[in-house]
């Protein structure tokens, strides 16, 4: 078996190529000598609400967080049932049940791996009062027609864009559909920190005051709890980390779109499935994931030849062991479960040389010869 000649991602690349800048901000809050909540976390907050379109937005601790306060926020609690896919990261579906809320899963559209919008209507019971839609990999959901179905079940949209920042519908950027948007920082996503970190995107005045409430054990002011909250701040460091990659994103994101450009033309008749790109999304590929025959195979192969690849989402959420007591069962959800059979993700991240993506391409095109 060959060492590692392609990673799956690098970090430390990102990290050199602006180590000086990245210092300096560092180094910058060190002087300052505040951690918690000061103006790196608020000019942060600031510059995200200005790119994402919209009028606030309230730095948290985590995507997870994110997705936690804004739901809390927008009112869902014990019995709410609440619209999300199957085929997610397990945050989606956890911070639902964390509140109380009762989690009704839709199946997903087999090219995007999004939510199928035509099958929300057949959720839509009167005990449901939102949908929680995932842009998936960085494709966004069918927006408008996703919008038109909540309006008519008068449903309240939260969107996890965590893999989408930067993403698009139709030239509007991700998270700013829904009454919250919820991003995260987590170091591999296309804005990532040095550890943790997320935020919520909302044009609601309301819905802003209580995530600030809420990421603050609940108080209003310095011990005066209006509510029980939880300690969930976005640190000064990671903010001065996050100012000074945002200059940067609409250029990796370009890079990763290039890159995903040059997997299509080299893998054409190779025998995977590259990623389908609606014509009204703006795909950011946070991931780039083929379909594949042979998946477990392929990715073998790719190891003995020094590829680094992942699977986003081996077991759907439906079938994993925690949510058992769900009720859900095999086969209730057929496009997610074979998705999840076929997926593979193989190496896309700004740094990543054409050397690389040919080589990775030639290697795929190897095992299938």
């Amino acid at each position: 078996m060959s060492s590692v000649k392609v990673d799956f991602f690098s970090l430390t690349a990102q990290y050199k190529a602006m180590k000086d800048e990245i210092d300096s901000a560092v180094a910058g809050v060190m002087e300052k000598g505040r951690f918690i909540l000061g103006e790196e976390v608020s000019k942060l907050e600031e510059e995200i609400a200005s790119y994402c379109g919209v009028k606030y937005a309230v730095g948290v601790a985590s995507g997870t967080d994110a997705l936690l306060l804004s739901l809390r926020a927008c009112g869902v609690g014990e019995g709410c049932g609440v619209i999300t896919t199957p085929f997610t990261f397990v945050a989606t579906v956890e911070v639902v049940l964390r509140l109380g809320a009762k989690v009704i899963f839709c199946d997903i559209c087999p090219d995007t791996y999004n939510i199928d919008v035509d099958r929300i209507p057949e959720k839509a019971t009167d005990d449901v009062k939102t949908i929680l839609p995932v842009h998936l990999y960085g494709h966004s959901v069918e927006m408008g027609s996703l919008i038109s179905t909540a309006e008519k079940y008068n449903l309240t949209i939260v969107e996890d864009a965590a893999q989408a920042f930067g993403g698009e519908y139709k030239g509007k950027k991700l998270g700013s559909f829904g009454k919250a948007g919820c991003l995260s920082f987590f170091p591999t996503k296309i804005l990532g920190a040095f550890g943790d970190g997320g935020m919520v995107v909302t044009d609601d005045e309301g819905i802003r005051d209580r995530v600030r409430v809420l990421r603050t054990h609940g108080s209003d002011r310095k011990y005066n709890c209006e509510m029980c909250g939880y300690n969930s701040r976005l640190d000064e460091l990671q903010a001065a980390v996050l100012r000074t990659k945002l200059k940067k994103v609409d250029e990796w994101i370009a890079l990763r779109r290039e890159i995903a450009g040059l997997y299509g033309e080299l893998l054409e008749g190779s025998g995977v499935t590259v990623p389908f790109e609606e014509e009204s999304a703006g795909h950011v590929y946070n991931y780039y994931c083929l379909r594949c025959r042979d998946r477990d195979a392929l990715r073998d192969y790719l190891v003995s030849r020094g590829v680094q690849t992942s699977v986003y989402y081996p077991v759907p959420l439906h079938l994993q062991d925690v949510f058992k007591f769900l009720g859900f069962n095999k086969g209730d959800f057929p496009v997610a479960e074979k998705a999840a059979e076929e997926i593979l993700a193989i190496p896309i991240f700004p740094e990543l040389t054409k050397d690389d993506v040919h080589y990775v391409a030639d290697a795929i095109k190897g095992f299938y010869r």
